[in-house]
């Protein structure tokens, strides 16, 4: 036995059964896709078995990206899960034979409710095809095993159209990149969707002053805001330079008077600045890049913020 051509077998295998399954993709997937789109309930998801972790991957999916959906145990269903089925929902049921009877039995209820029924099924000619009000096809020619019964190939294509049925519909919705970061607060995934815009201080918060400012006064403004940075603007919106604690000290050392000195003849011109709508891990290269620990936020070369390293901290970006 040769175990990488062993694996190297299983793949081909189950890429075979997907790239057949792309060429038999037609009207009945734009038609559930479509099904599930005007469902005015949730979408439930059912399957035995192996068909019924698929199951569970496909609702997490459908979920996360819009389309609120729940796994339904099938033998569950029949002692009191079943209640959870309403007329306005849509049962996006897996099988890969079709006869699965603890699916099959199930039909009598959903259709006596009058719930619409989808299904991913192996065979077409099978009970749960015949009675979907729309089927796709997910039949295969092998299973990826050697003795053609463990599930494998027949899951694989499954979990794959479930995941292309999840995202046409996700694109159908316009469900974008804001919405896709609502849904994931925490992980990875959440930082990496995090923009400026959600960690920036503006508003009370900013160190904020105009250029007239006599330069003593700067102190107390660094001094309470604690970003150590004033932001010179032009009171009306416009960015004209920044004054960082480092350059205080530089000023005090050339014994610039500050009783005397405007925040304009100090102020360092044209900053480092990042747009609102950036991500948040660009902000963070810039401000690693730069050396700087805070970065003025504009939008439309109007300022709109202050972001700190320590905003990002915060996120554990970094």
């Amino acid at each position: 036995m040769n175990i990488v051509e062993t694996g190297k077998k299983v793949l081909e295998t189950e890429a075979k059964a997907i790239k057949i399954a792309i060429d038999r993709l037609d009207k009945n997937f734009e038609d559930a896709v479509n099904i599930l789109f005007n469902t005015k309930g949730r979408i439930i998801v059912t399957g035995m078995g192996k068909s019924g972790l698929i199951a569970r991957k496909i609702s997490a999916t459908l979920t996360s990206t819009g389309s609120p959906a729940v796994f339904l145990h099938p033998s569950e269903a029949m002692h009191g899960d079943i209640g959870i089925i309403d007329s306005a929902d849509v049962v996006l049921a897996l099988s890969t034979s079709g006869e699965t009877f603890e699916v099959v039995r199930l039909l009598d209820f959903i259709k006596r409710i009058g719930a619409k029924l989808i299904s991913l099924v192996g065979s077409p000619q099978s009970t749960l095809a015949r009675e979907s009000d729309v089927f796709i096809d997910c039949s295969i020619e092998e299973e990826a095993c050697p003795i053609g019964l463990v599930p494998s190939t027949s899951t694989t294509l499954t979990l794959a159209v479930g995941d292309a049925t999840a995202i046409a519909l996700m694109k159908k919705k316009g469900f974008g990149e804001e919405d896709f970061r609502y849904n994931h607060p925490g992980g990875s995934i959440g930082k990496k969707l995090l923009k400026v815009k959600h960690l920036m201080h503006s508003g009370a918060e900013l160190p904020e002053a105009g250029a007239d400012t006599v330069m003593k006064d700067l102190l107390s403004i660094i001094d309470a805001k604690k970003f150590g940075v004033v932001i010179i603007s032009d009171g009306k919106g416009g960015l004209r330079g920044v004054i960082t604690d480092g350059d205080l000290r530089r000023l005090l050392l050339k014994g610039v008077d500050f009783s005397k000195a405007k925040a304009g003849e100090c102020m360092t011109k044209s900053p480092s600045t990042i747009g609102e709508d950036n991500l948040a891990v660009e902000a963070l290269k810039v401000m690693e890049d730069k050396l700087i620990t805070s970065i003025v936020v504009t939008k439309d070369n109007k300022l709109r913020g202050i972001l700190h390293l320590h905003d990002l901290w915060r996120t554990e970006m970094i």
